[in-house]
């Protein structure tokens, strides 16, 4: 299975990224765990085997030397999505899209989605909070249901799968993650993959409160 990588990301400023680990942290703490949660996702994507990486991204962040590297667009979240796969297609490459909430991924979990994409259409990472983590698709042209799909609820993921079993796809279930969006996120996420370096800056940036 030919496969393509991306990360959705925004750009760590203070103030624009994971508000809501303010408290206990502060905006320019917060702002380096996302920039630490964004090295340690790039790491994985870049040691799983595909046939290109992209970052799509909100704001002025570089992507990483040998990626490509796309703007996000549209009004919402489920346009910007479906955007990020339509700004990205490649002819018989199936994509796989991560975020940038899962400091714990790892390369096995995308080279298990990978292989799931050899007898499903779509493959879907739940996310304990109900949405999800990750999201491949053999044809990225079905990513056009996700503008209609309402982000970042308690139903996100299971709209989602019904959205793509709607338009006649085999969607298979991945592992399921914890997203990083509230501090026992955050320790979870650490204490889920210790070397990362989101854990090495979640103790640091305890350290100094």
């Amino acid at each position: 299975m030919r496969v393509q990588v991306l990360l959705l990301a925004k750009t760590p400023v203070p103030g624009r990224v994971k508000t809501r680990l303010c408290p206990p942290w502060t905006a320019e703490q917060a702002a380096s765990l996302a920039a630490a949660a964004i090295a340690d996702t790039a790491d994985v994507l870049a040691a799983t085997p595909a046939v290109a990486r992209t970052l799509v991204v909100d704001g002025a962040l570089a992507a990483p030397r040998g990626w490509g590297r796309v703007p996000q667009r549209g009004a919402g979240l489920g346009e910007r999505l479906a955007a990020a796969y339509a700004d990205t297609a490649r002819p018989r490459v199936a994509t796989l899209l991560v975020g940038m909430d899962t400091p714990q991924l790892s390369v096995g979990h995308l080279v298990d989605a990978t292989a799931r994409l050899a007898t499903a259409d779509a493959v879907l990472g739940p996310a304990e909070d109900g949405g999800w983590w990750l999201l491949g698709l053999r044809d990225p042209a079905a990513a056009a249901v996700l503008a209609d799909v309402p982000m970042s609820t308690a139903d996100t993921g299971a709209l989602t799968r019904a959205a793509l079993r709607e338009r006649g796809l085999a969607v298979s279930t991945a592992a399921t993650l914890r997203d990083v969006d509230t501090a026992p996120d955050a320790r979870a996420a650490a204490a889920a993959a210790p070397a990362t370096r989101f854990a090495r800056v979640l103790s640091t940036v305890d350290g100094q409160r």
